[in-house]
């Protein structure tokens, strides 16, 4: 491919919206165009990206057998609501777009698709024979992200593959799982990029196990827990530590305790003599649920340590027979003065009366007092007195009211340690979510009575995995690990050319002639070159090559008079000079090496 043929559109400024280096260089290297927030035209040097992160993809999912199709990217409502995740993906997290035709049926456009292959395999599956099978994806997807950020990172509109296997048992779906989990780090490995695999949230598609494949970057939303062995690693929404031993509290000389404006953990300790370790933390949460029902939670925890949105979330969801559509914390004074009698935010106890909630409300008229282990094991500790700047001492749980629920409701951290019979701790990094695998088990199948005929003719629910790969955001995330500071350095087996030929005069006719010559036996060769034929500066094609971050350069310069060319890599690790003769023989055993 020749540039004055193709549109190079690279930028000496760095765009304003731009807050992280992958970003930056996207748009300036003119791989990406921004239409509308969280919206971006994929410009031919992506495109080209994507399609030869596409072909790694189709190469390691055909040698395990998936077969490739196209689903719509439309979905009819009654879809999603036999799922139980339509008023969830729209009225709750409100992820989803959706939309009326003009006789008013209701549809979304596919931020997933569980439930559209689901009701393809309820049709086409009627025994054990035709199992087991799966089918995957490479298509646009859409969700409404309340805040698109970092380019193709987090979009309205991405590029993502997404799979699903189906079984005639739990046994086999593990199987396939294990199968596809090596298949995922085949792909990714492939496509020149160090991974980690941690343990995972199910989130909002479900199952019984996943787990995510992360790039690290410190750009990276996700904080990664993991240990120096190797043994452990996992989300921290998913991780599961010991938190650092408390500082046991003898018995308090009085039972409630002057704390004037003292509402947080740090002034009550400052002004009391004590640890956070000491103290019980409570915060008001709102459950709101798919059958209506608003649910008031008291989430205890001890003072040392963060609330898991996300544990609170799945153990809720799990535990209620209706959906859970939305989970907030009540700090609005609004919402407060409707619901609640007088509150006194700041200095609120696990033993918060049931009465406090106003009889109009729509709440239902119990507190859920959820209770962090951490917390729960305190025998001795400090919390609010329910009562304007003070707290009081506590000697135990008992008495402290109904519906309490003890789990792990606790963010795990850095310098935690695994379990009791572990000495190692959990160390922190950030990452870059490629991918994810799910065990969904028969979670859609049931719904949407998607069964099969078993070996003893009995109908069964079909046994269900589910595997992504945000192909766009992996073309993002590569940038982040192979930058400099002059560009882009992209691994050579995803790059959008594999070398870009340059002539530093090309009106010098010997150099124009000789860089034909190599262009022209570089296609023979089926090398995916870029000839940069502008009629420009030699420092302006160098500058433009560093930025859009071609693995090698072939330069053609003042010794071709002598047939003698230079090869370059782009991280310069590889600097030759030689004959054009040997140039194609010594190209391919260079990029061999990459």
């Amino acid at each position: 491919m020749r540039v004055t043929s193709f549109p190079l559109a690279t930028l000496r400024d760095t765009p304003s919206e731009a807050e992280i280096t992958s970003h930056k260089l996207l748009l300036k290297g003119g791989f990406i165009k921004r239409v509308s927030s969280g919206i971006y035209a994929y410009m031919p040097l992506m495109l080209r990206v994507i399609e030869k992160i596409s072909l790694i993809i189709d190469k390691e999912l055909n040698k395990i057998g998936c077969c490739k199709l196209l689903l719509p990217q439309l979905h009819p409502s009654e879809l999603w609501e036999k799922s139980g995740r339509w008023e969830g993906y729209t009225e709750g997290e409100g992820i989803m777009f959706n939309l009326k035709d003009r006789q008013s049926r209701s549809f979304g456009l596919a931020p997933t698709h569980e439930e559209v292959i689901t009701y393809i395999a309820s049709e086409i599956v009627n025994s054990y024979k035709q199992l087991p099978f799966c089918f995957y994806q490479i298509q646009t997807k859409f969700r409404d992200e309340i805040r698109p950020r970092f380019g193709l990172m987090r979009g309205r509109e991405f590029i993502m593959k997404d799979g699903y296997s189906f079984h005639s048992s739990k046994e086999d779906l593990i199987n396939f799982y294990k199968i596809m989990e090596r298949s995922y780090e085949n792909i990714f490995t492939s496509c020149g990029l160090d991974t980690l695999g941690v343990e995972a949230d199910s989130g909002a598609i479900g199952g019984a196990a996943s787990k995510e494949f992360m790039v690290t970057a410190n750009s990276g939303e996700d904080s990664i827990l993991y240990t120096e062995s190797g043994s452990y690693a996992a989300n921290i929404e998913k991780a599961q530590s010991l938190p650092a031993k408390e500082i046991t509290l003898k018995n308090f000389s009085k039972s409630l305790i002057h704390t004037p404006n003292q509402k947080s953990i740090s002034d009550v300790c400052d002004s009391n003599n004590l640890d956070p370790t000491q103290i019980v933390k409570v915060i008001i949460y709102l459950a709101k649920f798919e059958d209506k029902s608003e649910v008031p939670l008291l989430v205890c925890i001890r003072g040392d340590q963060t609330i898991n949105e996300v544990k609170v979330f799945n153990h809720l969801d799990k535990t209620r027979t209706s959906n859970l559509i939305n989970l907030s914390i009540i700090e609005s004074e609004l919402e407060i003065k409707k619901n609640l009698n007088e509150l006194p935010l700041g200095f609120i106890g696990p033993d918060l009366s049931d009465q406090i909630i106003k009889n109009n409300s729509h709440w239902e008229k119990k507190w859920l007092r959820l209770i962090d282990h951490s917390a729960y094991k305190l025998s001795n500790f400090i919390s609010g007195a329910n009562k304007v700047n003070y707290h009081k001492f506590f000697n135990s749980w008992e008495n402290i009211g109904e519906n309490l629920i003890k789990a792990d409701f606790r963010n795990s951290k850095a310098g935690d340690f695994i379990d009791k019979n572990s000495s190692e701790i959990l160390l922190e990094a950030k990452g870059i979510e490629i991918g994810h695998i799910f065990q969904l088990g028969q979670k859609y199948s049931k719904k949407l009575d998607a069964k099969f005929s078993n070996q003893k003719g009995l109908l069964e629910n079909l046994w269900m995995g589910c595997y992504g790969i945000g192909v766009s955001r992996l073309a993002q995330a590569a940038i982040e690990q192979n930058h400099d500071e002059n560009g882009i350095c992209w691994p050579i087996q995803i790059s959008p050319f594999q070398v870009i030929l340059i002539a530093t005069n090309f009106k010098d006719p010997l150099q124009n002639k000789l860089a034909l010559k190599i262009y022209n036996e570089l296609r023979e060769n089926d090398i995916d070159v870029l000839f940069d034929d502008r009629d420009e500066r030699a420092g302006v094609k160098f500058k433009d090559a560093d930025l859009i971050g071609i693995p090698f350069r072939i330069i053609v310069g003042r010794d071709a008079v002598d047939n003698i060319v230079e090869l370059i890599s782009r991280k310069k690790e590889i600097q030759l000079k030689l004959s054009s003769k040997d140039l194609i023989e010594k190209f391919l055993k260079e990029s061999k090496l990459m």
